[in-house]
């Protein structure tokens, strides 16, 4: 039986057709392109829609026996085209981790990934391609009106619930955005078609503000619980220099310059003053934001770092001698014993 000779290799040209790679005869998506014909040709791609449009094609089958072979393809692909596409078959049942990855590795090598479902899909997306090679984006682009009913009407129909109809009652019945925006509840209510819901949020959109105040009213909020603070936070330095600070409101820490042990007694002086949820962002120490910072910043920051509980209760002082006896050594005692 004589062997089947090789697809001719062509030039690839400006024409209509879309240049196949060799190594895509006897691919069954051939058989799905519709509507624009195709020729076999040396390119890098699999398929060449464009004369800057280059696709590769991928079966996640064959990609979980094979999965070193696309990232080659890629590799060997380099900036190529312009529009760089991996058109994914999926024909397998789990598939989300692998496209996860193959996302993944288009992201970084600057890919569009387009997964199809069945071959009848993935021959309709490389015809369309071809087809829409010379199309402008303006087919999918949004149309927008720019007379002053279609604004309008773009702007109105933002506010939830409310539709076109709604938006010709508003029009006909105050004739202007102006009139609109400074219409009472009443004379909404008084509409066809506007209910309570209707009515409050058209209000909202007009009269309540775009800027949420939630935290400036946490900050000027009052002290409605008296928590117990640390009378002297001090903070315990090792060697000949060490002093106590004497009512600084900063965390503490416990320094030691020449390797001393601090004593059992300080622990509890040392911890960081507790600070509710009710205490005022401005008695908070250190809410002076920096140069360059924002005050919002510099207090989330400061919140992350307070204690959400108040510190334990200080550790009992070890007297010396009770320290000692209980790391001394077990007595011995000579217990003559009568055996007689």
């Amino acid at each position: 039986m004589s062997a089947v000779p090789p697809p001719p290799v062509v030039i690839p040209g400006s024409g209509n057709n879309i240049i196949v790679s060799p190594t895509q005869k006897g691919n069954p998506v051939l058989e799905c392109i519709r509507n624009v014909a195709r020729e076999f040709g040396d390119i890098l791609a699999d398929y060449q829609v464009g004369r800057t449009t280059g696709l590769l094609w991928l079966s996640l089958r064959y990609h979980r026996l094979h999965p070193e072979y696309i990232h080659k393809r890629i590799e060997k692909l380099g900036h190529s085209y312009n529009l760089r596409i991996l058109l994914v078959l999926c024909d397998v049942t789990e598939h989300r981790d692998s496209i996860r990855e193959l996302t993944k590795s288009c992201l970084v090598n600057n890919i569009t990934i387009i997964v199809a479902f069945s071959l009848d899909e993935a021959g309709h997306y490389i015809s369309i391609f071809k087809q829409f090679e010379h199309k402008s984006p303006d087919l999918i682009k949004e149309r927008t009106e720019k007379d002053y009913h279609s604004v309008l009407r773009t702007a109105l129909t933002s506010i939830s619930k409310v539709n076109k109809t709604d938006v010709e009652t508003l029009r006909s019945s105050f004739g202007s955005f102006a009139k609109i925006s400074h219409a009472t509840s009443d004379q909404l209510q008084n509409l066809p078609g506007f209910g309570q819901v209707k009515v409050k949020n058209v209000k909202n959109a007009f009269d309540k503000p775009f800027r949420n105040n939630a935290t400036a009213t946490l900050a000027s909020s009052q002290v409605t619980q008296t928590i117990p603070r640390p009378s002297q936070p001090a903070a315990v330095a090792g060697g000949s220099g060490g002093q106590a600070s004497n009512g600084s409101l900063a965390p503490t820490a416990i320094a030691s310059s020449s390797g001393g042990a601090t004593s059992g007694a300080n622990i509890g002086s040392c911890r960081r003053p507790f600070y509710g949820a009710t205490t005022p962002l401005r008695e908070l120490p250190g809410l002076q934001a920096p140069t360059g910072t924002s005050s919002w910043t510099w207090t989330k920051r400061w919140m992350k770092r307070l204690p959400l509980r108040p510190p334990p209760t200080p550790r009992p002082v070890i007297d010396d001698s009770e320290r000692n006896r209980s790391n001394s050594p077990i007595q011995e005692f000579d217990i003559d014993l009568d055996l007689n």
